[in-house]
């Protein structure tokens, strides 16, 4: 069976050369008839064959005039190629700059929406302070006394004041640990801190919030580590 398929195919092989091969020849002939009848078409029409030379030798003096003229026109298709790169390049880099610019705008537009959702939350917050009935909606500070829950909203508010300042880039890590120190020395905020800790420490640790709460975490661990002894001070 895989023998007569192989002898088909190398007969279909050698038929398609041999038609290949007839009609090369076939072409081949057709263009020496067809030369000369135009050799002998063309020394009819001037006369005889050395009028039909002379004529042919005057045509080739416009040769190198037409020579000349394929050059400029290569010399003009290389220009335009080389003007239509340019403009391409330029296309290119105004796409380029577009996306930047949009790129700028989406993440100026976040940082705008996270900046009202913090203004709306410090404003949820200063309701909740004004009425400790709404704060039990919140349930964050559960059985403590009107002074110690406003105390701690309160403490919530100056925290995301500083997460709001620290996400528009007021304060850079070693000014926002500055302030953190002095705010952690406040039993106040130290007790909304206890409360809040765990509920801090779950936030992504790459968000704005996450990094401000290392740094008070870093403030915390400062002011509570024993002082080293200044020298000559005798304890």
């Amino acid at each position: 069976m895989a023998r007569a398929r192989t002898w088909r195919s190398a007969i279909s092989v050698c038929t398609w050369l041999a038609a290949t091969v007839a009609g090369i020849a076939a072409v081949g002939a057709a263009s020496v008839a067809l030369s000369g009848w135009l050799i002998r078409g063309v020394e009819a029409a001037n006369g005889n064959r050395r009028t039909a030379a002379e004529r042919s030798a005057i045509g080739d003096y416009f040769g190198g005039v037409s020579a000349v003229f394929s050059g400029l026109a290569l010399l003009l298709l290389i220009v335009t190629l080389l003007f239509q790169q340019r403009e391409l390049r330029l296309q290119r880099h105004e796409l380029s700059l577009q996306r930047d610019e949009l790129a700028s705008s989406r993440a100026e537009l976040r940082r705008s929406a996270e900046a009202d959702m913090r203004s709306l939350h410090m404003q949820l917050t200063q309701m909740a302070m004004d009425d400790p009935l709404l704060a039990e909606v919140w349930g964050d500070f559960p059985a403590e006394p009107n002074s110690a829950l406003r105390q701690n909203l309160f403490a919530n508010l100056t925290f995301n004041h500083y997460v709001l300042a620290y996400t528009w880039g007021s304060y850079s890590d070693d000014e926002i640990l500055v302030h953190a120190r002095n705010l952690v020395r406040s039993p106040a905020f130290n007790r909304y801190w206890a409360a809040s800790r765990p509920t801090k420490a779950a936030l992504p640790t790459d968000s704005d919030e996450g990094r401000l709460f290392k740094i008070f975490e870093q403030a915390i661990a400062e002011v509570n580590s024993p002082r080293t002894p200044a020298p000559g001070s005798g304890t």
